[in-house]
């Protein structure tokens, strides 16, 4: 198959799998995200670097990952990420990287954010972005500079709420026809039975499209052990995973079902060095 077919293929993935957009659309981050359907708005560890900065005020360790997504077993629409976070007195920066797509088109986002906590309670998180946009030599690439707000609250000792806006600037992605970076809305909320059950539930808005709503399920089996479940809709998509827990080392995988277009597996791998004399966040897994 020579290059100028795949980018026709590429380019019908794109329109079938709309509204779902690659990093201009802020996709999320993380195998557990993947594994519970998608959710992330209260979560709080190095993928909040992306998918909601205001986690990064609950994070006390020094923290590393890397993501690999393979969108329909596609290596032309593989998914890559990589971040850190480093903690400061009143909560953490963020650093994030991620590449979308193959030599016919690609897109890349730098991000730096910050989160900041305020008490145990409530956590405040910014960033600015800066993407990059390439579709073939003849046609060359864009850049754009976007930014993200977002909160986390815990309600009470078992309900959390969070939300994030994506874009609120309205960046644009080129002149021609306006063409505008999406601005994506998410509100989401974790409610946890116990220390080894979490329910999830969030919708998300594109100004441009249906919402998208989610819910899903984290099980805590064992020490090293949790299993997830979630679903999504527009388009519907079953996901399921796993994660691991090796001392420093936190492994996950998931898998997501798209109605359309097939699998998409995903792996992540976090480094997070603990502290040996510190209490344990109350909204970190």
């Amino acid at each position: 198959m020579n290059r100028y077919c795949k980018f026709i293929i590429f380019c019908q993935i794109v329109i079938f799998s709309q509204p779902l957009q690659a990093q201009i659309g802020n996709d999320i981050i993380g195998a557990r995200s993947g594994g519970m359907g998608g959710y992330n708005v209260t979560l709080s560890d190095v993928w909040s670097t992306n998918n909601n900065q205001a986690g990064l005020g609950f994070i006390e360790d020094f923290s590393g990952g890397i993501y690999y997504e393979n969108r329909f077993l596609l290596k032309e629409t593989s998914y890559k990420a990589g971040a850190f976070v480093f903690p400061v007195k009143r909560g953490a920066l963020g650093l994030s990287v991620t590449s979308f797509g193959f030599e016919l088109y690609n897109e890349t986002k730098a991000g730096l954010s910050y989160g900041m906590r305020f008490g145990d309670k409530f956590s405040l998180g910014v960033q600015i972005n800066y993407l990059n946009t390439k579709l073939t030599k003849e046609y060359g690439s864009n850049t754009a500079v976007t930014g993200a707000l977002g909160l986390i609250t815990k309600l009470n000792n078992e309900l959390s709420l969070g939300v994030h806006v994506y874009n609120p600037n309205r960046a644009s992605l080129a002149d021609y026809n306006n063409e505008r970076i999406p601005t994506i809305m998410k509100l989401g909320l974790d409610y946890r039975f116990s220390d080894k059950v979490m329910l999830v539930v969030s919708t998300e808005k594109d100004i441009d499209f249906d919402p998208v709503f989610n819910t899903g399920l984290e099980y805590h089996v064992s020490e090293i052990l949790y299993l997830r479940g979630g679903i999504s809709t527009n388009p519907s998509k079953y996901a399921f995973g796993f994660g691991m827990q090796l001392k420093d080392f936190k492994v996950d995988i998931s898998s997501s079902f798209h109605q359309t277009l097939g699998v998409t597996p995903g792996i992540s791998i976090i480094y997070s060095k603990k502290k040996k004399s510190k209490k344990k966040s109350t909204l970190s897994i």
